[in-house]
């Protein structure tokens, strides 16, 4: 993104959260855009296909299940919704599990605990930019799916070059979370199967 504008010697302006919101107030973004603030520039979200749709729903199956054994604690799973940054990030990650729902404005870094990303179409972008935003946020852990890979690729230990930690599961293996105690599944419970060709 940013690095596009350094190549060609144009100077990009970053927009703020605000600033943001204040576009889709007066209908720049149509009802059916799917888009996203990362580091103050409105990026275009990949369509949902049925794969990653399906690996989002056995995720928030297996959350909630996790949530549920938790007693006492109050934790949600939140899928596909805004979270807060900072000025200028605002990214929708496919999933979140919360600390609780703040009242008033989005979830921030205090707040989550975990968060998940479906790469798929998406893959270029979600790895190199919205994991080193989570990371610099000081969101615990993240999980990236990579469905080309057939993996789940659990991030811990963030700091401000990225998370220092990451272990990855593919068939066969169990995802395991590094912050998280109890919370494990085999990985094949989440990547859905290969698309057969006809």
């Amino acid at each position: 993104m940013a690095k596009i504008a350094e190549q060609r010697g144009v100077q990009s302006r970053r927009f703020t959260v605000e600033e943001y919101h204040k576009m889709g107030e007066v209908g720049i973004f149509g009802k059916d855009d799917r888009v996203e603030l990362i580091d103050g520039e409105v990026v275009e979200m990949s369509p949902i296909g049925w794969r990653h749709a399906w690996c989002v729903r056995r995720l928030i199956r297996i959350l909630a299940g996790f949530v549920r054994d938790l007693s006492g604690a109050r934790y949600e799973v939140d899928a596909q919704n805004p979270i807060l940054l900072g000025d200028n990030d605002e990214p929708q990650p496919d999933l979140a599990l919360l600390r609780g729902t703040p009242a008033g404005r989005l979830p921030g870094p205090e707040e989550l605990l975990l968060v998940v990303e479906v790469a798929d179409t998406s893959l270029a972008l979600d790895p190199e930019i919205k994991l080193s935003r989570y990371a610099e946020a000081d969101i615990l852990e993240a999980w990236l799916v990579d469905l080309v890979e057939d993996r789940i690729e659990a991030h811990s230990e963030p700091g401000l070059n990225g998370y220092r930690k990451t272990a990855r599961s593919g068939r066969g293996e169990q995802v395991e979370s590094a912050t998280l105690p109890g919370l494990a599944f085999d990985a094949d419970e989440v990547l859905p199967p290969k698309e057969t060709k006809v």
